[in-house]
């Protein structure tokens, strides 16, 4: 069994331990382009003591923004990312970025540009129509991602990681729930799967093996008719003998759909209510729980799921889903997958694998309240321990 806390392989990659922190939507970049307080961010997580830190949903095309001030991967975004992986880099870690089109979950209204999805459909985030991708559609964000890996390795990044899950827009192509096309994108689990594995593969071709490449896949969306274990392990398995990724990380929920299926614990109503205007405040409080459901907290919640993908294919996995403790890693080690991504426990506590590298019985302070969720619309942060907002402003690294 190897040692969480010792060197491990990705790709081309050498991470001075087996612990991931997972992306977690930041909040801070107002103007869509790499900001003082997002490098601040990624250096306290890498000082922290992580192998890895993954800056969250690097768009790959305007459109495929969750909303207008997310970052989008163009040349005018070089000089800022630049300066955040010297960054993280600085401090012994490396850094992944992870490119994704939102599609169904973008946010139509803020970009000022159509959302996209595989079929037409009304968003109930945005009470808006997605847009059916067209062929040229789908030919030219197969490109979009492949530009902004490599951008992504012009700015010193050492790994991307490819968004395949939540409803995003490759997902969303994947999930029964959301395709309906009758074309060569819809139907059978290869024509759903199609403009995913084309992407990885266009991805490996621009890339090589200077970083390495992951994917983030669906274990189970957590609603009707989606994708579930039965297709989540033959797609596993056909990305696997594709040969273009290094690893995947496992996931589940739709951001699109049922967002609580990934986070588990606490829902906190009232504080995502907060952040909006009437009359959708209001309709949050009354109806929220809804949308935002509420699935008990328990440790490495998506273990289960993610054993069966074990046993089903070679290729390096990342354990995700309520990892807090140091047995829970070892754990993971023992039951054969090869790294894990935290999340919510290093918001609170950035410094906790450090401690937990002095003593394996340091505990977390996470209490599963999820917070933290609400708190991208302010920068993403445990309100617990840094209630206000950062001051001054995020602006734009020169």
């Amino acid at each position: 069994m190897p040692e969480v806390f010792s060197d491990a392989k990705l790709g081309p990659l050498t991470l001075r331990n087996r612990v991931i922190k997972a992306a977690t939507f930041e909040g801070l970049t107002p103007d869509a382009l790499v900001t003082d307080a997002l490098v601040d961010f990624h250096r306290r997580h890498a000082a922290g003591g992580v192998g890895m830190t993954t800056v969250a949903y690097c768009a790959v095309a305007p459109e495929g923004r969750t909303e207008r001030r997310q970052l989008w991967m163009r040349p005018d975004a070089l000089p800022g990312l630049r300066a955040l992986t010297d960054a993280v880099h600085a401090e012994g870690a490396a850094i992944s970025a992870q490119l994704g089109h939102a599609g169904p979950v973008a946010d139509a209204l803020s970009n000022g540009l159509p959302a996209l999805g595989p079929s037409r459909r009304l968003s109930p985030l945005t009470f808006r129509f997605i847009q059916p991708c067209t062929r040229e559609d789908i030919a030219r964000v197969t490109r979009a991602y492949a530009e902004a890996a490599s951008l992504a390795v012009e700015a010193g990044f050492d790994a991307v990681e490819l968004h395949f899950g939540h409803t995003y827009l490759l997902c969303a192509f994947l999930s029964p729930k959301m395709n309906k096309r009758k074309d060569g994108w819809g139907g059978s689990l290869d024509n759903r799967a199609r403009f995913a594995r084309d992407v990885a593969r266009t991805v490996r071709e621009r890339v090589g093996h200077r970083v390495a490449v992951l994917a983030k896949v669906e274990l189970d969306e957590g609603v009707t008719g989606g994708i579930t274990l039965d297709e989540a392990i033959p797609f596993a398995q056909r990305l696997e003998a594709d040969g273009t990724l290094d690893a995947l990380q496992l996931t589940a929920g739709s951001s699109f759909l049922n967002p609580m299926f990934l986070f588990r614990g606490d829902v906190p109503l009232a504080e995502f209510a907060a952040q909006f205007s009437q009359p959708l405040r209001l309709g949050l409080k009354l109806f929220g729980a809804r949308f935002l459901k509420t699935y008990p907290y328990e440790e490495a919640y998506l273990l289960p799921l993610a054993r069966q993908v074990r046993a089903a294919v070679k290729l390096p996995l990342v354990l995700l889903g309520g990892i807090t403790r140091k047995e829970t890693m070892d754990r993971a080690m023992a039951e054969g997958f090869d790294f894990v991504a935290m999340g919510r426990a290093l918001l609170r506590e950035p410094d906790l694998l450090r401690r937990m590298q002095a003593d394996a019985r340091t505990p977390s302070e996470c209490t599963h309240c999820n917070k933290c969720m609400p708190s991208i619309y302010t920068g993403t942060r445990c309100v617990l321990v840094q209630p206000e907002p950062p001051s001054p402003a995020p602006r734009p690294v020169p």
